[in-house]
């Protein structure tokens, strides 16, 4: 009897779990707008994910976007010996600025991205974002889409993906 409980509270919870899942998914998450796109994420979201899949989506081309909201974040800072980023992680903090690009490179997006964060000292923080998953409230990020398909290529010097604005 206790594993048949125990089975069905298992149930409920994966089943509850799916549903906010399933109702998450159906939230909309931009609208177009005349400047190009505007975002609203929420909780548990991805904003590098999501930008990402809106251009694949609307087929962007190439695009700036600014956003704020709030975040658990993870900058890089760029070694140029290296050639690698060194990340650090702020939770639960607030994204006083975001801003970046959205290009392409062999075929893929191509997401620039730095930000600045602040915590509840109204201490900052930023540099190249790595990753950012919204927090608690929201983010919302107008994209400014423009006409022509921008690509990003490696340049030696200085060892980085740079935005060619060459056709």
């Amino acid at each position: 009897m206790k594993k048949v409980i125990a089975l069905l509270l298992v149930c409920l919870f994966i089943s509850k779990a799916a549903a906010q899942n399933n109702a998450m998914d159906t939230i909309t998450r931009y609208i177009k707008v005349p400047a190009g796109y505007l975002m609203v994420l929420r909780q548990g979201d991805d904003v590098l994910a999501q930008l990402e899949s809106l251009a694949i989506k609307e087929k962007i081309p190439s695009a700036n976007f600014a956003g704020m909201g709030f975040v658990n974040a993870r900058f890089g800072f760029f070694n140029f010996e290296t050639k690698e980023y060194e990340p650090k992680e702020f939770n639960n903090v607030e994204l006083a600025s975001m801003r970046g690009s959205i290009a392409w490179q062999k075929g893929k997006v191509s997401i620039h991205a730095h930000g600045v964060v602040t915590d509840r000292e109204f201490k900052a923080y930023g540099g190249h974002m790595l990753g950012a998953i919204v927090g608690t409230g929201s983010v919302e990020i107008l994209v400014t889409v423009h006409d022509k398909m921008l690509e990003r290529k490696m340049e030696e010097p200085p060892g980085a993906n740079v935005l060619q604005l060459e056709e």
